[in-house]
């Protein structure tokens, strides 16, 4: 059962959560879930599905006064 899904502006492709039996659930995995009666391959990956990535820190920066 999915639980919430929407295209990803920075994977430039659609992710979804969702519930599976156990025996699915391994990363992956290969399943089609239905949406809007039609059924869509999904694969089972891990979470996050997107890390942004870090800045440059500025904690090192020197001060002037």
């Amino acid at each position: 059962m999915i639980t919430s899904g929407s295209p990803s502006p920075t994977l430039g492709k659609n992710i979804a959560l969702a519930y599976v039996p156990p025996s699915y659930s391994a990363v992956g995995t290969v399943l089609y879930v239905e949406i809007r009666n039609q059924n869509c391959k999904a694969q089972v990956v891990p979470t996050p599905f997107y890390k942004r990535p870090k800045l440059a820190s500025t904690s090192n920066a020197t001060k002037t006064a």
